[in-house]
């Protein structure tokens, strides 16, 4: 396969994996890749997964790329929360979760890690379209939970005041009802405290 036929084969991929290509042409030398990137012509983003040197890195397209390289996978927890306006801070870094083991990579990119979860807590995320491409992040609701669950030392309406939560964005997107269906997921009596002192937290400001 020469370059433009590949890059006429993969224009609409954001990432794409040396086994997508392998699907397209089982044949593949790997080698041709190391070729395109000393030309210039794609990226590494990490072993095995690659984007085009052109594209256009905004924060669509590292969620996409952050839903790729390690899937399955959703962005969650701090990242998450961010985007939403629930808390300040820009987060350095991608946080997501997945099914997987935990990990971490620092990439050409910026820094992605993931957060080891069990299956049955895989869900309660949206999927969000950008440039007729799709990525995986958790319903403000979700993140908040996700979030809690791994720092169960948050405890009380101190704890909640120094995270800096937004009350007035937090009483917008989260819901008191919706809360209520995902908690028994979690199975864990500590996070139900938890929730009940969040809820404190926002009524008595």
């Amino acid at each position: 396969m020469q370059y433009i036929e590949f890059q006429r084969a993969f224009k609409s991929f954001t990432v794409f994996s040396l086994a997508d290509i392998r699907q397209a042409e089982p044949g593949f030398y790997r080698r041709r890749l190391n070729e395109w990137q000393a030309k210039g012509y794609i990226r590494k983003v990490i072993k095995g997964h690659y984007v085009f040197a052109d594209t256009e890195l905004n924060e669509n397209t590292l969620l996409q790329i952050a839903n790729r390289i390690y899937a399955p996978s959703y962005v969650s927890f701090e990242f998450a929360l961010s985007h939403y306006g629930l808390i300040p801070e820009s987060i350095y870094g991608i946080t997501s979760a997945s099914t997987r083991k935990t990990m971490s990579f620092t990439t050409p990119l910026g820094e992605y890690s993931y957060q080891s979860i069990q299956p049955k807590l895989y869900f309660g995320f949206d999927y969000h379209q950008a440039n007729e491409r799709y990525y995986k992040i958790a319903l403000p609701v979700k993140a908040l939970l996700d979030y809690l669950y791994l720092h169960p030392g948050i405890k009380t309406t101190a704890d909640f005041k120094a995270l800096r939560l937004n009350r007035a964005k937090a009483r917008q997107i989260i819901h008191r009802d919706e809360m209520r269906r995902y908690l028994p997921a979690y199975g864990r009596v500590t996070l139900k405290r938890q929730t009940a002192v969040f809820w404190e937290y926002l009524d008595h400001a």
